[in-house]
């Protein structure tokens, strides 16, 4: 039975990676539209995007930004009064409960690669709490946007030592490594000296890649040494990092350290043991 839903899970992936990048928009738009269209007329008053509209993650969409607002503060030591970075902040997932929680001495600002996700939270977002801001950039990446500038050379929008937090949920899952250690250059540049990064991984060590060989329900089969492919068509669709490729080359070399690593169930973990699916990488300055 195991073997059969991985390779069912496996194949429905596939289907998904063969679409071009911008048709799984419509291909989502449409297959929640009957959905979309009850809920609004059922629900005006609560602020979230429609079913079809979400492109990132899986699950229920509010419940896993308030889940994840709470790690940001336990684990991370989010204050009310922060600035805060959103990287990757897609239609407002993490956004939408820090509405709740940052105080008019703290801030937002987010950006993002897709531009219906900045348009509908600057229309929904923006509009009604003046100190979040959203950013759509034009940036390629073979899961989500098939042209635009290459994000090994992106320059963050941002000044110096600008923010006290930031936020990388599920992008450097989706990122090269000359790209992520990009990111990671320009992050320890717009981070003040004491501030937080909080980012998840796929991290691969002994015991990750031991118990995904046993699971085999999320697999990573594409071996490049120090990081692995779950897709070689589509590259950004799953990346696994080496965990000291993590610290040495991207967190070390640009003065950061890991503070604390909390290991997800992605690999075959038990979820008594882990927190969350990925893991999540507490990183300081």
């Amino acid at each position: 039975m195991q073997i059969i839903f991985c390779n069912k899970m496996q194949l429905l992936r596939k289907i998904y990676y063969f679409i071009p990048a911008e048709w799984r928009y419509t291909a989502r738009r449409l297959w929640f539209l009957p959905h979309d269209i009850w809920y609004s007329i059922s629900n005006k008053n609560e602020l979230l995007p429609p079913k079809g509209m979400i492109f990132i993650g899986s699950g229920d969409f509010l419940a896993q930004g308030n889940r994840y607002l709470k790690f940001f503060i336990e684990l991370g030591g989010l204050a009310p009064n922060h600035h805060v970075l959103d990287i990757g902040c897609g239609i407002g997932r993490m956004a939408i409960p820090l509405t709740k929680y940052l105080n008019e001495k703290g801030s937002y600002d987010g950006f993002d690669i897709v531009k219906k996700g900045i348009d509908w939270c600057d229309k929904n977002i923006s509009s009604r709490y003046k100190n979040f801001s959203f950013t759509c950039v034009d940036l390629q990446n073979d899961l989500y946007k098939s042209n635009g500038d290459k994000a090994s050379h992106f320059l963050f929008p941002y000044a110096d030592s600008s923010f006290d937090f930031i936020i990388l949920t599920s992008v450097f899952t989706h990122m090269m490594p000359d790209e992520i250690k990009q990111y990671c250059a320009e992050i320890s540049r717009v981070l003040k000296s004491g501030g937080t990064c909080f980012a998840t991984f796929f991290v691969l060590d002994d015991e990750s890649e031991k118990l995904m060989e046993v699971d085999k329900k999320f697999y990573f089969k594409h071996d490049y040494g120090y990081y692995k492919l779950m897709d070689e068509k589509v590259k950004s669709a799953n990346i696994a990092l080496k965990k000291n490729y993590i610290e040495n080359e991207c967190l070390n070399r640009n003065k950061l350290t890991l503070k604390h690593h909390h290991k997800g169930y992605w690999c075959g973990r038990s979820k008594i043991e882990a927190i969350d699916f990925q893991d999540i990488m507490i990183i300081g300055k």
